[in-house]
């Protein structure tokens, strides 16, 4: 069911509409974390490092692909909140072409060269062949991965958030069933993990598919409709592939912050690996609530109606600044505890440093909050230039500190990376916004960035 934003209460339909969203990312969370258990507890703490080590590059060229996808819904939600239904089949069919091809570049790219990629970030030895086997999987079946990433961000741009969690629940029971039919019976090892997660986001995608002829008119593209998006290909593209990129930036200081910790052993790059999987469990209703924030902004942005974006930007920042304190402060004294699912409690060194993991980054979530809101209410609002730029920003801000402070602080110093990153990203992030907002209402607004803000127009 379609979901129209641009009318009642802003704080209730962002939060509705961000229920289903959280509930899937835990869900994928949750499946993903099985995915790590099974993995460390029938194949050894090596095998388990070795998907972890994988981490960063994934998030390389699927982050590529999947924040592509979300790009194009982008402008599927401005012409929802337009009520323009031509533009909306045009725009499903310039996605279907851009991903399309998209994926198939990068299946070819990441297959070649992911060997290579490992032994440049100094893989220790013992690893390499885990994670080459893992992301031979991965890579092979991106196209199924963009596929279902494809379905369920469209269908969110109009509001239908249930559908892509129906999606998700099949590909997370699917991917765990599969999960333990590769390993336990077929004795793939963790290459099996990897055709597992492919293959269960593939028939999910499918599924979806089906949903979409059967049950979404909208998105039924008639043959004019494919001469038209070829001719928007650039209109999309222009806003797509920066988000795409910005990903792919992310990921780059990821994977020096990943170079670090392989230089200072196995231990470091498990506790990581146990760290960063709850980690991301608890950020994932952050994460939501910014997706939820770019769907909410196009579509009031398409319709015209730009004070009810502000209010709700103001509303969520409150409620998620709350939930990053609450959070923070529960990770920091128990995270430690929660990481015994997938370390052993005679791994003390392990646990030790995913402390060290925790009081590091959870401290700061109010400002990933801030950086995931704005940037995605940005993104909303059709503008890539300063998302693309705060990007560089924290790419910049991350690889600097791992590199200076890993040398002094150890371990330490590579935690510290992502709270200093985001402290970049949020400079040309907050300087946009507040520049934006004053151009769009035409009142004078406190901007401290204002200088910077001239400099990225």
């Amino acid at each position: 069911m379609n979901q129209d934003m641009t009318k009642g209460s802003p704080l209730k339909l962002i939060l509705l509409f961000a229920f289903p969203l959280v509930i899937g990312n835990i869900l994928q969370q949750m499946y993903q974390m099985a995915d790590t258990y099974i993995v460390s507890q029938t194949l050894g703490v090596n095998a388990f490092a070795a998907v972890g080590s994988t981490h960063s590059i994934n998030t390389l060229v699927l982050g590529l692909a999947i924040g592509l996808t979300s790009g194009l819904s982008v402008i599927t939600a401005q012409r929802f909140g337009k009520k323009d239904e031509k533009a909306i089949r045009e725009n499903l069919a310039a996605s279907v072409m851009i991903a399309g091809s998209v994926s198939v570049l990068l299946t070819l790219f990441a297959v070649l060269f992911r060997r290579s990629i490992l032994e440049f970030m100094n893989t220790p030895h013992e690893l390499v062949g885990f994670a080459n086997d893992y992301l031979t999987m991965m890579f092979m079946g991106l196209s199924g991965i963009v596929l279902f990433n494809l379905v369920s961000n469209l269908l969110r741009a109009v509001g239908n958030t249930k559908a892509p969690l129906v999606f998700l629940a099949i590909a997370s029971v699917l991917n765990v069933v599969l999960d333990l039919v590769f390993i336990l019976v077929f004795n793939m090892g963790v290459a099996g993990a990897g055709l597992a997660t492919v293959i269960a986001q593939f028939i999910s995608g499918l599924i979806g598919l089906v949903y979409i002829k059967r049950s979404v008119p909208l998105f039924r593209i008639h043959k004019e409709d494919w001469a038209a998006g070829f001719k928007q290909i650039k209109e999309h593209s222009a806003i797509a592939f920066p988000m795409g990129f910005q990903t792919s930036l992310i990921a780059i200081g990821m994977i020096v912050v990943s170079m670090t910790l392989n230089t200072l052993g196995p231990e470091a790059v498990a506790a990581t690996t146990a760290a960063q999987k709850i980690d991301s469990l608890a950020t994932k209703p952050i994460m939501a609530i910014g997706v939820t924030m770019a769907t909410f902004t196009a579509q009031n942005y398409g319709a015209e109606k730009i004070e009810r974006i502000w209010e709700g930007v103001k509303k969520v920042l409150k409620i998620m600044t709350v939930y990053s304190i609450v959070m923070g402060l529960l990770l920091i004294f128990f995270g430690q505890y929660f990481a015994l699912l997938f370390v052993s409690p005679e791994n003390t060194e392990i646990l030790e440093l995913t402390r060290l993991y925790f009081i590091t980054n959870s401290a700061f979530y109010v400002l990933l909050s801030s950086l995931i809101i704005h940037r995605y209410t940005l993104q909303g609002l059709g503008k890539s230039t300063a998302p693309t730029l705060a990007g560089l920003f924290e790419l910049f801000g991350r690889v600097g500190a791992v590199l200076l402070l890993s040398k002094s602080l150890g371990f330490v110093g590579v935690g510290l990376s992502n709270p200093i990153a985001w402290i970049g990203a949020l400079i040309p992030l907050l300087g946009s916004y507040y520049s934006l907002k004053r151009q769009l209402t035409g009142k004078k607004i406190f901007n401290p960035f204002r200088k910077l803000a001239n400099v990225i127009k």
